[in-house]
Parts: C-alpha cells; sequence; structure tokens
C-alpha cells in the first residue's frame, strides 16, 4: 500500500480546512477517528478504491465529521472525471462577501479572461490564480493563461499539486507520483504538459506544516527561494487553491496569507485572480452568480472590464484584483450527473459497443475546451460486468503510470457515457478498484 508521510496527512487535514473556512468562514478540530478515515484513505491502492472506501465511511459517519469526509469524496469523484457529481456531492457555496455591489451592464462588459487578464499584466512579476480542489472547472483558465503569460516573459510555473519529482522536466509529463492526489485529475495533469511544453520552469512550493499560518509562510518562502532568489528577474505564475493567493487576511479570518506574505518578499503584491466566488455549485444556487450570469452571459472564463477604461471587476479588491465569472450549463439534468435513457445509443466509434438500456452519463461543456476536444463514446461494456471500474486514455507515447489524458469512473452497471480527447493516438484501458487490467485497447481521434 502507499503510506503518506504523517506530516504530509496532517498538511492535508490543514488544507481542508482552509477550503471551508475561506468558503464558508469555519473551521473545526479533526477528532482521532477522521484522522483515522484520512490515513487509511490515502493509503488505498488507488484513487477507485479510495472513492469506494470514503463511499462506506461517509454513511457511518457522524454529522459534525460529513463536510469534511464529503470534502474529501468530492475531491475524489473530481479525480476520476465524475465533475457533476463532486459538485452535487460538496455543495459548498463561498461566503458571501459583505456589501457586495453587483456591476451593472451599463458601465461593464464581459470579455474573454484570458485576453484580457494578460493584457493587464503590465510589468508585474507575479500572477497568482486559484481554484477549488473539487471544481476541475477552475483550471480551464490556468490552461488558457500558459501561453500568454509565457509570450509575456513568464518563465515560471508553480502549482500547489506538484511534488519533487525530478525527472518532470525531462519526461515531459506527469505521472501518478509527480504529486498530490489533486493532479490525477486529467485537465491538473493537461496543465503541467503545458507548461513543460511551452518551456516554463515548473516549481513545487506546497508545504507540510500542520499549522495553518505556518504553511502560508513556508508556501510563499519555498515559492520565493526557488524562483526570485535565484533568478531577481523572475515572472512567476501560480496556481494555487482558494485563499492562498489572496493580497491581504480576511478569508482565512487573520492568518496573512501566502499572496501577501510573497509579495512582502519581493516588494510587489501580486496580480491575484479569483476563480472561486462566482461558480455555478448545486444545490445551493448563489443568488449574486446568478444575477451575474444573467446579466453578462458569460460563454468561457470571463471578466468584467469597466466601459472606457481598462478596470477589471473585482468584488473584493483588498484580497483579488480580479473576480472571474464561470458560466453555468447549459442542461439541469446536470445537477444529478446523470440522466435515465431507454434510447439505444449509436455507436460512432466501433471499437466501444454500447448498450441499449442505459444510465446516459452527461459531463460539463466545459470539458470540450472550446472544441479541442472530441468526444469518444465508452460504455459499461468495457469494464465486463465489473463495477465500478475507471476508464482512462493516455497518449500512446507516455508510459502507464502517467497522469491519463480524460478518464470517467463507471459506477453503475449499463452505463455510457464520453471521453474528451484531443486529435491524436491514445491506450484505452479499464481497471477495477484493485487497479487490474479488465480490457485495453489502441484508438485515434481525428481532427
Amino acid at each position: 500500500m502507499r503510506r503518506i508521510h504523517l506530516n504530509r496527512l496532517s498538511a492535508t487535514l490543514v488544507a481542508l480546512a482552509c477550503a471551508l473556512a475561506s468558503s464558508v468562514g469555519w473551521g473545526q478540530s479533526f477528532s482521532p477517528g477522521l484522522k483515522l478515515v484520512f490515513r487509511e484513505a490515502h493509503d488505498q491502492k488507488n484513487d477507485l478504491a479510495r472513492y469506494v472506501y470514503l463511499g462506506r465511511k461517509i454513511p457511518m459517519a457522524q454529522p459534525d465529521e460529513l463536510p469534511f469526509l464529503y470534502q474529501l469524496y468530492a475531491f475524489t469523484e473530481n479525480e476520476l472525471g465524475l465533475y457533476n457529481e463532486a459538485l452535487r456531492d460538496f455543495p459548498i457555496r463561498s461566503a458571501p462577501i459583505k456589501n457586495l455591489v453587483l456591476p451593472n451592464p451599463e458601465n461593464w462588459t464581459a470579455v474573454n479572461a484570458a485576453s484580457a487578464i494578460a493584457a493587464s499584466v503590465g510589468d508585474r512579476r507575479l500572477v497568482m490564480i486559484n481554484e477549488a480542489h473539487h471544481d476541475a472547472h477552475t483550471r480551464e483558465l490556468t490552461l488558457q493563461l500558459l501561453p500568454k503569460l509565457r509570450a509575456k516573459g513568464f518563465k515560471y510555473f508553480a502549482a500547489e499539486a506538484l511534488g519533487n519529482d525530478e525527472g518532470l522536466a525531462k519526461r515531459g509529463y506527469p505521472v501518478w507520483s509527480t504529486g498530490s492526489e489533486y493532479l490525477h485529475e486529467p485537465l491538473y495533469g493537461e496543465i503541467i504538459r503545458e507548461a513543460l511544453r511551452l518551456g516554463f520552469t515548473v516549481v513545487p512550493y506546497d508545504s507540510d506544516s500542520p499549522g495553518v499560518q505556518d504553511r502560508e509562510r513556508n508556501q510563499a518562502n519555498n515559492l520565493f527561494n526557488r524562483t526570485f532568489k535565484v533568478d531577481p528577474a523572475a515572472k512567476v505564475f501560480v496556481h494555487g487553491g482558494f485563499a492562498h493567493i489572496d493580497r491581504a487576511p480576511g478569508r482565512l479570518g487573520k492568518i496573512q496569507p501566502m499572496g501577501m506574505l510573497l509579495g512582502k518578499l519581493i516588494g510587489q503584491l501580486p496580480l491575484s485572480i479569483d476563480q472561486t466566488q462566482f461558480r455555478e455549485q448545486f444545490p445551493n444556487v448563489d443568488p449574486a452568480y446568478v444575477a451575474l450570469t444573467q446579466s453578462f452571459k458569460p460563454s468561457g472564463p470571463t471578466v468584467l472590464i469597466e466601459k472606457g477604461s481598462a478596470n477589471l471587476w473585482s468584488a473584493a479588491p483588498d484580497l483579488y484584483n480580479v473576480s472571474v465569472i464561470l458560466p453555468p450549463e447549459r442542461r439541469p439534468s446536470l445537477a444529478s450527473g446523470a440522466v435515465h435513457s431507454e434510447v439505444i445509443v449509436s455507436d460512432t466509434n466501433r471499437a466501444f459497443p454500447m448498450v441499449a438500456h442505459i444510465v446516459n452519463t452527461q459531463r460539463p461543456d466545459w470539458i470540450q475546451l472550446g472544441g479541442a476536444r472530441k468526444p469518444v463514446r465508452i460504455s459499461s461494456l468495457l469494464c465486463k460486468a465489473v463495477v465500478p471500474c475507471v476508464i482512462e486514455a493516455r497518449y500512446e507515447k507516455e508510459a502507464a503510470d502517467a497522469i491519463p489524458a480524460d478518464r470517467y469512473a463507471f459506477v453503475h452497471p449499463n452505463s455510457a457515457g464520453a471521453l474528451f480527447l484531443s486529435p491524436g493516438r491514445y491506450r484505452i484501458s479499464a481497471r477495477d478498484a484493485d487497479g487490474k487490467a479488465i480490457s485495453e485497447r489502441t484508438i485515434e481521434v481525428q481532427h
């Protein structure tokens, strides 16, 4: 079994507490029983085994343990490509902003987030963007920003999920051991691939410190020591979680966040980009998010620019410079992650047989990445009656332990769905919760 260092386990618990604190504004100590569940969850053979383990533990948990367990469960669903289910099972809503005044469409215009942010960088040497760890949609913009910031002279890309993988740069892609479980999610893997392809120096920076303030401080010191200290002219792009990117205390109470501390070290506060405040959540619908999406109708990661100026809107300018609005899904059925169907699904790729009476799973619109990815139909027949099982697509020339280009876990028999893949050749595998290969084949996705 894979073992996790006890300090790393403590840091993981702190990270979960920080995520909850920055979202709903409260924290809680961890009971010995909860710590044991966390340790055993991390000791599982793989993500699917952890999903099964947590699914068995949650019904037996105490009420005050459920927020943390559901958060870990949603992280695991996200890593398995169960994106809608992750939002459903951890329907956390960001803490409301006091005295929030929403922008008026008469004075503000919706624009493409990546282009507008890149244009606003100016002489900044530090750009930071956050994510909600259970919502892979908050990784799309980072992928879009990488080439734009590289063109502006940014040389370093730092990601919270990375560990010390000495072979990463030479290999050119992440593997299971490259970082934390967050990195097992396919879009996070694509971010690391793209950063390496573009010539970024990829930097790990997370800390094992069990204390919240110590972790923020050590993250800032790690980033400084690995970038600005060795390269005073460095330009650094940082992808972190929730309130780590903030320029001042607030979302973590009196805790000084990493972004603020690193800014002090370099003498320049970061350009901080928030994606966690305004995004779709099930079923806790945020009235502010609904109002923003109805007024500005975002079709992708979107920011608002003031008419007649270059100012970008921020809901909390003391904490971060820019608020990103992520679009809602088009289909209400995505709230449950699946719809039942009695229709025979036609097989557009004959390598993957379909079934007649199915649970037809639906994946979110954003996973197409603006049309760069094509759907490849799959069904639970690839699992040969073994459920749950996970279907994974890897680039043909990458190793068996590479982070998949996409993956999806079937948790019910007689199910069908799709992987979303860029044009190219892939190895498709189906594996059970023990990691045993059930079926394998190679396909090519056409342009």
